[in-house]
């Protein structure tokens, strides 16, 4: 493992300074030595983006479904080699690192079959007097800075550069420090697949980096044109915010993570107090907490069924089995917060495993019981702490209920459990937590996002920075992409998209 970082079809390490990978589990190094890019390389890859991304937006949709496919194919191909990397770096299971494998090419695929049908195009044409046509081109290049919690699903070949390459973007990645191996291996199978589709020099890049300066620097060339981020709010306001000083400021599509809020209603408390205590905790302890999804809150009306409730809830997490970290600073962030949400005022500690082996570097599951004005009252309580920790708010009645929903912030999730009837009834309270989040969820947990057409994996300020786009599933596309009206253009001039006859054969809005 060479570590060289990637610009269009070449290697490059210009750089001596070196960075290693880290075995989370035990903090040792893992093999390989990486270069990091030089402002010298950055730009290169930036200008080699730039150029391929007139030709590459010309290139079919059929062909971009090849290069899509092919590299899910050569990623599987990589076999175990990359899942015992993936294992290393992260320390996740075979299990989890496998089924996230499936993930990443089943989104690759998924996008390869939408570009090749090509109706996302949304192409308009309105005839007449004037004749108006319009549809979705390519935004230019994108930078995607790799996910710490999903190291190949929101990764170099993840759903950010998946859709970005589908929508017909060069892509210019931000290898994560964390997984700078698997980065690595699959940038390689990236590269491969560019040279043989026969795609443009630049039409992708990876570049490693140490801190910030690598991020800052593509962030604020002026041939970027967009960026895409998944992790914390700290990390993803910042590049936002840098976009927009700007001469030019471009779109920054940051998932900054959620407390996503979950309503337990008595009922649905009564009528399964194990099976929804147990499917809580499950959820809040899945992947050692490291989901954007994870329920970080968990609110309750005080009444009779709350007791044995909270008892199935407490029993559920002491079964628990406490996984590794993703590195050092998760670790050291999830035991701070811990700690500071247990000492806030009125916080009771339902279930706080005590670490008697403080070098296991494994997340040990927390829930924490406040009622209603001690949350009101402290903001805190309402922040996210990255890892199995979960906050049971308990109220006095349905007027706390929906205050609690009035003091929330933007959400990706929300979820109502409850029986029928009284979902019905609760009806007021959900629409008041539809404002807040992208995704409501009845009867089930928010862990786990499917990729399909109709999901919508964002929310409004500070689950991300715009409320409009999504990062998973099939509308992940139009973050890369802009209208572009035609006004009495010659048929021979318009994209085939638009032309009269329809050459692609795609659905179109024609008036």
């Amino acid at each position: 493992m060479k570590g060289f970082n990637i610009i269009g079809k070449k290697i490059s390490a210009k750089s001596d300074q070196i960075i290693k990978a880290v075995d989370p589990s035990n903090l040792s190094d893992l093999e390989g030595e990486f270069h990091v890019a030089t402002n010298e390389e950055a730009e290169e890859a930036v200008k080699k983006a730039k150029a391929a991304a007139e030709k590459y937006s010309k290139v079919k949709g059929s062909k971009r479904a090849h290069f899509l496919r092919t590299i899910a194919d050569k990623i599987e191909g990589l076999g175990d080699q990359l899942v015992k990397r993936v294992m290393q770096e992260s320390g996740l299971p075979e299990g989890r690192v496998k089924g996230e494998r499936g993930r990443t090419c089943a989104q690759l695929r998924f996008f390869a079959d939408k570009v090749e049908e090509g109706s996302w195009v949304n192409a308009i044409i309105n005839r007449g007097d004037v004749d108006v046509r319009q549809c979705l081109e390519p935004i230019g290049p994108v930078v995607v800075f790799t996910a710490s919690n999903f190291p190949l699903a929101f990764s170099t070949a993840g759903g950010d550069t998946a859709s970005a390459l589908a929508a017909g973007c060069p892509v210019i990645i931000k290898a994560h420090e964390s997984h700078l191996g698997t980065n690595n291996l699959v940038a390689e199978v990236i590269m491969g697949a560019a040279v043989e589709c026969g795609l443009p020099d630049g039409v992708f890049s990876s570049l490693n980096g140490a801190g910030n300066e690598l991020g800052s620097f593509l962030v604020q060339h002026p041939d970027v044109k967009a960026v895409a981020f998944t992790g914390s709010y700290g990390g993803g306001k910042a590049l936002y915010d840098l976009a927009q000083k700007r001469d030019e400021p471009i779109p920054v599509f940051s998932e900054m993570g959620s407390v996503n809020p979950v309503f337990i209603l008595p009922d649905a408390m009564e009528a399964k107090t194990e099976e929804w205590a147990e499917a809580v905790a499950n959820s809040v302890n899945l992947g050692a907490g490291q989901f954007c999804t994870n329920p970080g809150l968990l609110i309750v009306k005080r009444n009779e069924y709350l007791l044995a409730f909270s008892d199935q809830l407490v029993d559920a997490f002491t079964r628990l089995t406490p996984a590794t970290m993703l590195n050092k600073g998760i670790f050291q962030s999830y035991e701070r917060g811990r700690h500071q949400q247990s000492q806030q005022k009125g916080v009771v500690i339902k279930y706080a495993e005590m670490d008697d082996d403080p070098d296991s570097r494994k997340a040990l599951p927390c829930l924490l019981e406040v009622g209603f004005q001690n949350f009101i009252d402290n903001p805190k309580l309402a922040e996210e702490v990255f890892g199995p920790l979960s906050v049971m708010i308990v109220c006095e009645n349905d007027e706390e209920l929906a205050s609690v929903a009035d003091h929330l912030q933007g959400q990706l999730t929300a979820s109502f459990i409850g029986e029928k009837n009284e979902l019905l009834a609760y009806s007021d309270l959900i629409n008041k937590v539809k404002t807040k989040a992208g995704r409501i969820i009845v009867n089930g947990l928010p862990t786990g996002v499917a990729v399909v057409e109709a999901m919508h994996h964002g929310g409004p300020f500070p689950a991300t920075t715009d409320v409009r786009f999504t990062s998973v599933g099939g509308n992940a596309i139009y973050r890369f992409v802009r209208p572009v009206c035609y006004q009495d253009f010659p048929d021979e001039l318009l994209p085939d998209a638009l032309k009269e006859e329809n050459p692609l054969g795609i659905n179109r809005k024609e008036f």
